[in-house]
């Protein structure tokens, strides 16, 4: 792909993430056509992280397939991928079409493979740390490639630090304790919706520096809005609290093999 010196990778088309606070704040949503980065602020949101990227996925995808391209070490270091707790956020493994790579470079050819086909609803992404191979070029070929194919690109920095990149917008994200928050105590004591901690740290509209607490209704695939500050710092919170998507190393084969389609790259 040849890049193109004053092209621009980011469309005009947005998808709403589901909370009016935040929507409001982007001008209608994230920019669906472009690439966009999520960290988890310690080790221990990791699956916070990632549940977020893929209830972006669920808003922006309809009904149509997602990809998700993942890292083999960071199954080693997080654990497989579990498929009740995909279910608990709202994502059918039947919609889901998971991509094992072996290394950094492996994961970026299949994921920029993956945002050139526009019949796709989103792809997410998910090397491990700081690749060498994941530098400005490398994020310029993904947002290039979702721009031409109006299709979300979101890439879990699963154990990395941020590095000069094209994404759109860039998040950081930890869980937070369910019920408390809203104030809403479920049947049985259960343990409740999914909250999240999301903090705007980057974005090319200029929203940058704001932070949310939002809670995820996997029925209605849309946020209740719980609270807006600025970015939230270091304040407590419950990492255990979400619910779960992936269990710890080689527990759950079975529920792994079932969490979606299954192809090997690089």
């Amino acid at each position: 792909m040849r890049l193109e010196r004053g092209s621009s990778p980011v469309a005009d088309a947005r998808f709403s993430i589901g909370s009016s606070a935040i929507d409001a704040v982007l001008g209608g949503g994230l920019v669906r056509g472009a690439l966009h980065e999520v960290f988890a602020e310690g080790m221990a949101h990791e699956p916070a992280a990632a549940a977020f990227a893929i209830v972006l996925a669920l808003r922006a995808s309809g009904a149509k397939p997602i990809v998700w391209v993942r890292q083999d070490f960071v199954g080693l270091e997080m654990g497989e991928i579990y498929a009740p707790g995909l279910a608990e956020l709202g994502l059918s493994p039947d919609r889901l079409i998971m991509v094992r790579a072996r290394d950094g470079p492996s994961v970026l050819r299949a994921g920029e493979e993956a945002a050139r086909c526009p019949p796709l609803g989103a792809v997410l992404i998910e090397p491990w740390g700081n690749p060498k191979t994941l530098d400005l070029v490398a994020t310029r070929r993904l947002a290039l490639a979702a721009a031409r194919s109006n299709l979300p690109v979101l890439m879990v920095r699963a154990g990395g630090t941020p590095t000069p990149s094209a994404a759109a917008s860039r998040w950081s994200v930890r869980s937070a304790p369910s019920c408390q928050l809203s104030g809403r105590q479920m049947e049985a004591d259960a343990p409740g919706h999914p909250c999240f901690i999301a903090d705007l740290l980057r974005d090319r509209a200029g929203a940058a520096g704001r932070g949310w607490t939002v809670e995820w209704n996997r029925d209605r695939l849309a946020f209740t809005d719980i609270h807006s500050t600025g970015i939230s710092g270091n304040s407590a919170a419950l990492p255990g609290d979400l619910v779960p998507i992936a269990a710890g190393g080689q527990d759950h084969p079975a529920d792994a093999n079932r969490s979606g389609k299954h192809r090997r790259a690089g």
